[in-house]
Parts: C-alpha cells; sequence; structure tokens
C-alpha cells in the first residue's frame, strides 16, 4: 500500500539525522513495547507480514505523529482488538474486564533467548528455476496494491540489475492477507542507480539495492 511509512526519497521531511551513540531504548517502556510485541506475537494469533501491514495502516496523522515504538503499540492494539484478544474498554481503561481468550502458544520468560534466536525463517523450497539471473535487467513493475507489500515505492517503474539471488521465500504481499496465504516465490537483491530514482541532483556514484520478490519485477529486453 502507499502509506506514510514508504517515505524513501520524500521531500519536505527534512534530513535523517543519526543519534551519536544511541541508546537501546530512549525510556522503559520502550523495551516493554518490544517485549509485548514478541510476546503477542509468538501466540499465533497473526504473522510478522500481518503485524507489518496494522501497522502501515494506521491513520497517517497518527503514523506520522508517533515514535517508532508508539506506533508499535498502536499496531499491536489494533491486531489484538481484530481478534477479539482486547477491547475497546480495556484499552481505555487499562484493565481486564471480559474472561481472557485463549491463544494457541503462551511464550514462558525461560523460552525467549531461544525463540528469538531460531526466528521465522521464511525461506521454502520452489520447483523450476529463477527468472532471473545475476547482471540481468529488470524493471520495477508500477504495482499500487490495497494491501502490504515490500516493493517501495520510490523504486516502481524504474531499471535496476539483478546483485544476487536469495532462494525462494514466503510471499509478503500474500501472507499478510487474513487469512493468511504463505505461498513463496523468488526473492533477489536488485540495484538500481541514485540518479535514475532521483535525478541529476543525486550522487551519480551512488546506487540503491533493494530486496524484491520475483512478481515485483519485469524482464527488460
Amino acid at each position: 500500500m502507499n502509506g506514510p511509512h514508504d517515505m524513501g526519497g520524500m521531500q519536505c521531511f527534512g534530513p535523517v539525522l543519526p543519534e551519536q551513540n544511541e541508546p537501546l531504548f530512549h525510556a522503559s517502556w520502550e523495551g516493554k513495547a518490544l517485549a509485548l510485541t514478541v510476546a503477542m506475537g509468538a501466540s499465533g494469533a497473526w504473522n510478522i507480514d500481518q503485524s507489518r501491514s496494522t501497522r502501515e495502516s494506521l491513520p497517517p496523522a497518527t503514523y506520522l505523529g508517533s515514535s517508532y515504538y508508539e506506533i508499535w503499540i498502536r499496531g499491536l492494539e489494533q491486531l489484538m482488538l481484530s481478534r477479539d484478544l482486547v477491547t475497546q474498554a480495556e484499552l481505555t481503561s487499562g484493565q481486564l474486564q471480559t474472561p481472557a481468550k485463549p491463544v494457541a502458544r503462551v511464550l514462558q520468560a525461560d523460552q525467549v533467548r531461544a525463540a528469538l534466536a531460531a526466528g521465522s525463517p521464511s525461506e521454502r523450497t520452489m520447483a523450476g528455476a529463477p527468472h532471473f539471473a545475476i547482471g540481468t535487467r529488470v524493471m520495477a513493475r508500477n504495482l499500487h496494491p490495497a494491501g502490504h507489500t515490500r516493493l517501495p515505492r520510490y523504486v516502481r517503474g524504474h531499471v535496476g540489475i539483478i546483485e544476487r539471488v536469495h532462494g525462494a521465500h514466503v510471499l509478503p504481499d500474500a501472507n499478510s492477507q487474513v487469512p493468511a496465504d504463505p505461498q513463496a516465490d523468488w526473492l533477489y537483491t536488485v540495484s538500481f542507480a541514485a540518479v535514475d530514482l532521483w535525478g541529476a541532483d543525486a550522487d551519480p556514484t551512488a546506487r540503491v539495492s533493494v530486496d524484491a520478490w520475483q512478481g515485483y519485477l519485469e524482464a527488460i529486453a
């Protein structure tokens, strides 16, 4: 979707200013926000792509007016509301008002380290061979889907070069749907010249590498 999260190359938002010696968390509640999101993600009530899609679907004013972990909490609230794991009254009051709904899995404290180390691998096995080889020129399709996609808006319609073939991985566009459709597609790294993306004012020596699924790409004759 073309949401407020897809800001690459957009003007009027000012420069990106990295914070020197930035702490892992700026406040204790940020660590709690991360912990809550990870713990609820482990419940099996949604997958990572559905979680990302929910955050991207927040109203633009809410998204742009929130800090990083505020966005995570707002997204978590929406996910829990949509799965009947919480009510709006409970979110407002901060108090449990109805019996807790059971979930498929509860992540215990002694399981966290192993769960984070294991992750959720997205690589899959597919028959046949990928369509594109390293060095092939391709065009990113001009897509404007209503739902989640990992194809950045700023590369759509531009020509790049296949830099790497990663194998087959779960396609986020399908996996973010409800119910999820964990189909797989070939995944590539595609390199674009900065001047092709942003014009002559861009650094002529710079290139931008984007991971893109095969369905996002078209062959260039």
